[in-house]
């Protein structure tokens, strides 16, 4: 068999210099605050010296502790109407005090310098939380405070006291009332709605900061308990770090520094794929796709871990997984899920802990999806992934390793989990965008109840039976090697659906024939007729997948499941008739060899199960004979060249089919008549 290389093609570089690019773009370009630690720890690190001096930053708590003590904040702001002030004293002027007219003057001069105070009405003053007030006279505002004005109740009380004193043999408080002088007290100070919100809004400013720690000031000492206050000056110190070391232009050495780790996960990735799968090189469509998700769970990981690092607990990176579980084997998607984690080990706050986390859960998730992948059962496994979270995160708990926040990270976990069942039936639309065959839809193909099957059944029966009996075989073949059984399934299917165009030129289907044997198709043919017209079935097979739309891996058990074979018994009879033995082009098949495992497990099993019901010894010895001899005679014409089978496994695939044709056709006692 030739050997696998690695083709030296463009469209194995360019999607991974693609790669190169968004990685340099994406990884960050200023540095990230080093240290991990939690208020009740211990400094584990040497003693911390600041660099430069910074404010120290009042948290969320010492804020709201503030804004309470100043109340509401909000100071109501009137406007002294001269105005209504001197309609006021108007209306007192007009009214008559018969017998007590000498009091008026006092009266006026009293309710004057109560307007000129300020007056309010009662139900303002009632609902204002504010201990002061601004009061604009003319082109200034002053503030002052609520006691030193009045309300109209307040106003009534004090003009009645004013009098009363001036007056104390008479009954003021009745004369005010009776001649209506009360009636005519009213507010003077109008509310201004739009100045208030503006005025409290300036009111409302608190300083974010309280002092400033030096530069060259130790702020935390090497094994030393970290309080409350020290946790709260290292928050402040890490503000300030990550914003001081921050720029508007890239610096050089950040660039740099970036372009080598790219370049280092690009050779990673290209080596990964070079010795677990190279085939994948050849299929541009899933080898895009593998480098698309690698993308997705990168840029998520450093845009998230940047801009808020606690909701990375968030995040289902367990998707990766199950992405590549759909389109991969094995020995692809556990190396990949590793290496699509590392960037969130490298740039993320806690990345030990993130990376720990999602690369068990991912690796959990892939066992367990495989039972519960139907419907709501994907909820089952969304819970099985929670569990496995948490009992990992509690285990970094009790080793001191997770900075706190137990609680709600918790539940970040639990809706990341919830998350992979939303998210998981993205897999269909990246299986239309590049074009791939999930798990999912190879079990939908395998459907005998589809259209297409259904009209093979009753078109070409015996090729329906035919194809049911090598889907069996190539299903006990492709698990003894650990090929994919679930593809190979499909392909057995409709590899020869296109024999539903010409039923009766097969062998299989001349029970469709008149019984009385008039009318077998090749009787009247010439070889050569006769192997175009069986050859045939292989492009009008690829005529029918397209029109059904048939995935591409599909069509390709279509064209290569004779490979570039011969129709050997019409060639047989053409030269036994006198025909040019070098002439085989009319009987050869122009289909490409196979490519796959799945491929040649379908060629064998075809051939096998087609010439195994000639054999007339069922004996194992005659058996193992049959089947060696049909798989020396696909190596010797070159069929297994462009393939990635190795002797072991056709060794294995040969016992595996000796013993399944021993037990199809082993010897059964005779039955009694009756």
């Amino acid at each position: 068999m030739k050997k696998i290389t690695l083709p030296g093609k463009p469209g194995i570089w360019l999607p991974l210099i693609a790669l190169f690019i968004i990685l340099v773009l994406v990884f960050p370009r200023s540095p990230r605050f080093k240290y991990n630690y939690k208020k009740g720890g211990v400094w584990k690190y040497e003693t911390l010296v600041s660099q430069f001096a910074f404010p120290i930053l009042k948290t969320s708590e010492q804020i709201q502790e503030e804004k309470s003590r100043q109340g509401n904040g909000v100071i109501p702001f009137y406007r002294f109407s001269e105005e209504d002030a001197g309609e006021i004293l108007r209306s007192v002027e007009h009214i008559r005090m018969e017998g007590f007219s000498s009091l008026k003057p006092g009266v006026i001069t009293v309710l004057s310098s109560i307007l000129n105070r300020g007056v309010v009405a009662d139900e303002e003053i009632r609902k204002s939380e504010s201990d002061l007030v601004y009061i604009q006279k003319g082109k200034k505002a002053q503030k002052t405070p609520v006691s030193e004005i009045y309300s109209v109740s307040d106003a009534r009380r004090f003009l009645s006291s004013e009098v009363q004193k001036k007056a104390p043999g008479v009954n003021v408080d009745s004369l005010l009332n009776a001649t209506g002088v009360y009636n005519c007290i009213g507010s003077d100070l109008v509310f201004d709605r739009q100045t208030t919100s503006l005025v409290s809004e300036t009111h409302n400013r608190i300083s974010p900061t309280m002092g400033v720690v030096a530069a060259g000031s130790v702020i935390v000492s090497k094994d030393e308990l970290i309080t409350a206050e020290i946790a709260q000056v290292l928050d402040s110190y890490k503000v300030e770090y990550e914003q001081a070391t921050a720029y508007k232009g890239a610096r050089f050495g950040y660039w740099f520094g970036n372009i080598l780790l790219a370049a280092g996960f690009v050779l990673l990735i290209y080596l990964m794929i070079s010795n677990t799968n190279p085939l994948i090189f050849e299929d541009y469509n899933r080898y895009c796709y593998l480098l698309l998700v690698f993308v997705i769970s990168t840029v998520v990981a450093v845009v998230v871990g940047r801009m808020s690092p606690e909701t990375l607990y968030m995040v289902p990176f367990t998707l990766t997984a199950l992405y590549l579980q759909a389109f991969f084997k094995n020995k692809v998607i556990l190396p990949f899920i590793v290496i699509s984690l590392i960037p969130m080990l490298v740039f993320c706050q806690g990345g030990v802990v993130l990376f720990v986390l999602f690369t068990v859960a991912g690796i959990v998730d892939m066992a367990v999806f495989k039972y519960f992948s139907q419907g709501w059962k994907q909820f089952i496994a969304a819970g099985i992934v929670f569990v496995v979270l948490f009992l990992l995160y509690c285990g970094f708990v009790f080793i001191d390793q997770a900075d706190g926040f137990f609680g709600r990270r918790v539940l970040y976990m639990f809706i990341g989990s919830m998350l992979s069942v939303a998210g998981y039936p993205l897999v269909y639309l990246f299986e239309r965008i590049f074009n791939l065959v999930s798990s999912s839809r190879l079990s939908e193909l395998c459907d005998t109840n589809s259209k297409l099957l259904r009209e093979l059944e009753h078109t070409a029966p015996g090729t329906f039976q035919h194809s049911l009996q090598v889907m069996t075989m190539a299903d006990v073949a492709a698990r003894s090697i650990g090929a994919n059984a679930l593809l190979v399934k499909a392909g057995a299917l409709y590899h020869d659906i296109g024999k539903m165009n010409n039923p009766l030129c097969f062998v299989e289907n001349e029970s469709l024939l008149r019984n009385d044997g008039e009318g077998r198709y090749h009787a009247s043919l010439s070889p050569e007729e006769s192997a175009a017209d069986i050859i045939r079935h292989v492009s009008d097979g690829l005529d029918i997948a397209t029109k059904y739309r048939l995935p591409d891996v599909i069509k390709d058990f279509i064209r290569t499941h004779h490979g570039t074979t011969m129709a050997a018994y019409f060639y047989d009879k053409y030269v036994s008739e006198g025909g040019d033995p070098g002439n085989t082009a009319p009987f050869t098949y122009p289909g490409g060899r196979p490519s796959t495992k799945e491929q040649i497990i379908l060629m064998l099993c075809d051939t096998i199960e087609a010439a195994s019901r000639t054999l007339q010894d069922h004996s194992q010895e005659a058996f193992a004979t049959f089947v060696k001899g049909v798989i020396d005679s696909k190596m010797e014409s070159g069929q297994f060249e462009d393939s990635d089978i190795s002797i072991k496994e056709l060794n294995t695939i040969n016992e595996v089919i000796v013993g399944y044709l021993c037990q199809l056709y082993h010897e059964r006692i005779t039955y009694p008549s009756r």
